[in-house]
C-alpha cells in the first residue's frame, strides 16, 4: 500500500513554476479543438518538425479561403474637352480632376479669341473616368467632351530639349537628330536645344538617346490629338458636303466665294493695281479658329502691356495644376497659352504660360507664385532670347482636285500631311503664331473641320540670339 501511495502522490504532484518558459522549438505537437465536421468532433494536429519543411518550399496552405477583391483595370485616356473660351475656365477643368485625385499627366491648351480645345492625358478606370466626364459636361460653357482613347486617331507631341554638346560628341547628337527626324534650333559653344515632334513614344526614345550626353533641360506639350477619318461615300462630314469642295480647275475665283468663313465678290474685292499679279485685299472677314492677336508684341504701345512667357518648375502631383492656375484666377489674370509636360528630373513637370501685363504686375505675379509649396523655379522669359515653339494639326477639306494645291501650301510652310481620307487632308505644323496664322488664312477656302493646337513652349537660348530681333521686332531694352 505504502508504494501504490507513493506512485500516486508521484503522478498527481503539480508542476514546478520555475519550469523555463517553453518555445517554438520545443513543441513537439499541439492538439487544436475543430468545429464538428460532418456531425462528430475533430481535432487539428500541428507538429513543428512537419511544419517547418512545408512552411520553407511554400506548400503550407490554410482551407480558409481568401476574398480575391476584382480590380478594375487602369488604363490612360485621352480626353478632348472643347469649351467657350472664358476668365477662370482653365482652373474649373482643373478642379473637376484635382478633387477626385487624378494627376493630369500632360495638358495641351489651344486658347482662341471665343473658344478653346483641352487635350487632357489621364491614368484611371473607366468607370471613373466615366463619372469625371459627366461632371465635366455639368460645368458652364463647356460644349463637349470626348474620351477619343479606343477611336483611330492622330497623336502628336512636341519637346524641346537643351543637351551637353562638347565638340567631341556633336557628330553623334547630329546623327540621333537625323534619325529622329527632329531639329537643331538653337547651338552654343556647350549645349545644343532641339525640336522633335511625333507621338509620345518617340518623344520618350529620343530622351532616353540624350540622356547620356547630359540633360539640362526639357519643356513639352501635351499631347493633341484628332480622329482619323473613315474611307468611302459614308464618311461623316460636319459642316461640308462633297458638292461644295473648291475646284480650282473649274472654278478657280468663284467657288471660294460660297466657302464659310470668308467673303470675296468675284474680281470687285481683287485689287488690280499689280503690274502683274493681282494683289490680296487686306481686310477678310474670317471665322477665326486661331486667334492672330494675343501674343503679337504691340510696338506702337507706349503703357508697357505686353504677353510674357513665364516658364514654371513644379512638383508632379495631383491638384498643383489646380493650385497655379487658381492663383492666376484669383488675382484676375488672363492666361493666353497653357502647355504642361514632364521636366527633365523625374518627378517634377514644366508649365509654359503666356500671361498679359505690364513689367511691374507680372514681378508681383512671380512673387505670389513662390509661396506655393509645391512649386520650385518660375522665370519671365520675355526679356531673354528664347526659342519658342508651338504645335498645331490642321484637318482640311480637299477633294482629289484640290488636293495637289493643299499638299503644295503646306510644302512651302514645311507642314506634313499625317493623314488622308477621300475628303480630307490632315496637317502638322510647328513653328511660331505668326507661321500657323499665315498658313491657316491660306487653308481657310478650302474648308478647315477641326484643329487641334498645343500652346506656347520655350527655352532660353544658349546662344544668345533674339529671335524676335531677328523677325523684325523692336529688341527689348
Amino acid at each position: 500500500m505504502a508504494a501504490i501511495s507513493a506512485q500516486l502522490a508521484t503522478i498527481s504532484a503539480p508542476k514546478s513554476s520555475s519550469a523555463e518558459p517553453v518555445g517554438f522549438s520545443s513543441i513537439t505537437s499541439t492538439r487544436l479543438p475543430l468545429f464538428p465536421k460532418h456531425g462528430g468532433r475533430g481535432q487539428l494536429k500541428l507538429s513543428a518538425r512537419s511544419l517547418e519543411p512545408k512552411i520553407a518550399d511554400g506548400s503550407f496552405s490554410s482551407d480558409v479561403p481568401t476574398p480575391s477583391p476584382t480590380r478594375s483595370k487602369v488604363t490612360r485616356h485621352t480626353i478632348s474637352v472643347f469649351v467657350g473660351d472664358e476668365s477662370g475656365m482653365i482652373n474649373r477643368i482643373a478642379g473637376v480632376f484635382a478633387r477626385r485625385g487624378y494627376n493630369i499627366e500632360s495638358l495641351a491648351v489651344g486658347l482662341n479669341k471665343d473658344k478653346a480645345l483641352f487635350t487632357i492625358v489621364v491614368s484611371g478606370t473607366q468607370k471613373v473616368l466615366q463619372q469625371v466626364i459627366e461632371q465635366l459636361n455639368k460645368l458652364v460653357n463647356v460644349l463637349k467632351v470626348d474620351d477619343i482613347s479606343s477611336e483611330p486617331q492622330v497623336e502628336r507631341e512636341l519637346m524641346l530639349i537643351k543637351v551637353n554638346a562638347e565638340p567631341l560628341y556633336r557628330a553623334e547628337i547630329k546623327w540621333l537628330v537625323d534619325i529622329f527626324r527632329a531639329k537643331i534650333v538653337d547651338i552654343s559653344e556647350h549645349s545644343v536645344t532641339i525640336e522633335v515632334t511625333g507621338d509620345p513614344g518617340k518623344i520618350v526614345a529620343l530622351q532616353r538617346n540624350l540622356s547620356k550626353f547630359g540633360i539640362k533641360e526639357i519643356a513639352r506639350t501635351g499631347k493633341i490629338a484628332l480622329r482619323r477619318e473613315k474611307l468611302g461615300a459614308s464618311a461623316p462630314f460636319s459642316r461640308y458636303p462633297a458638292a461644295s469642295y473648291p475646284d480650282p480647275e473649274e472654278t478657280p475665283i468663284d467657288a471660294l466665294a460660297g466657302v464659310e468663313g470668308r467673303s470675296i465678290n468675284s474680281e470687285s474685292d481683287m485689287s488690280v493695281e499689280g503690274d502683274v499679279y493681282p494683289v490680296e485685299p487686306h481686310v477678310l472677314n474670317f471665322n477665326q479658329v486661331l486667334d492672330a492677336h494675343w501674343g503679337v508684341l504691340n510696338d506702337e504701345d507706349t503703357s508697357g502691356f505686353r504677353s510674357h512667357t513665364l516658364s514654371i518648375l513644379v512638383n508632379d502631383v495631383p491638384g498643383v495644376l489646380y493650385i497655379v492656375t487658381g492663383l492666376f484666377a484669383r488675382r484676375g489674370y488672363n492666361i493666353q497659352s497653357l502647355a504642361v509636360g514632364h521636366a527633365e528630373i523625374e518627378g517634377l513637370s514644366r508649365i509654359t504660360t503666356v500671361v498679359p501685363g505690364t513689367d511691374e504686375s507680372i514681378t508681383k505675379l512671380i512673387q505670389q507664385l513662390y509661396k506655393l509649396v509645391d512649386l520650385h523655379e518660375v522665370q519671365d522669359l520675355t526679356h531673354l532670347p528664347f526659342a519658342e515653339r508651338e504645335l498645331v494639326l490642321i484637318k482640311v477639306v480637299a477633294n482629289p482636285a484640290a488636293r495637289r494645291d493643299v499638299l503644295d501650301i503646306a510644302n512651302i510652310f514645311r507642314a506634313k500631311a499625317v493623314d488622308v481620307s477621300d475628303h480630307s487632308i490632315t496637317l502638322e505644323l510647328t513653328g511660331t503664331l505668326d507661321k500657323m496664322i499665315a498658313l491657316h488664312r491660306l487653308l481657310e477656302p478650302y474648308g478647315i473641320c477641326e484643329v487641334a493646337r498645343t500652346g506656347r513652349i520655350a527655352l532660353v537660348r544658349e546662344s544668345g540670339v533674339d529671335s524676335q530681333y531677328l523677325r523684325g521686332y523692336s529688341y527689348p531694352l
